[in-house]
């Protein structure tokens, strides 16, 4: 991350101690914004997972919570399709 530093962030982050590391979270903070990627593939999706499951792991307190609940309200609502799906399948072969 210190290389890029120079390169993209030297307007933004002028004046700031590159070893600093509250600095260096907001240049990794401004590296996930400006990232473009096309959310539309698989690959979007799992980098869209993948930056929340990191965000999910630098929150604390009621915001770690609010993204578990997040989560497990999400694996709910997959598990009841999937038993929904296969209640459906055995009752049409009965």
């Amino acid at each position: 991350m210190a290389e890029s530093w120079t390169r993209r962030f030297d307007d933004d982050l002028a004046g700031l101690d590159p070893t600093d590391p509250e600095a260096r979270a907001f240049a990794e903070h401004l590296d996930r914004m400006q990232r473009d990627r096309p959310s539309y593939t698989v690959e979007g999706y799992l980098d869209g997972v993948r930056d929340f499951a990191e965000s999910t792991n630098r929150a604390q307190g009621a915001r770690y919570w609010a993204a578990v609940t997040v989560v497990v309200l999400l694996l709910v609502g997959v598990v009841w399709v999937v038993a929904n799906a296969l209640v459906s399948m055995l009752g049409a072969w009965v």
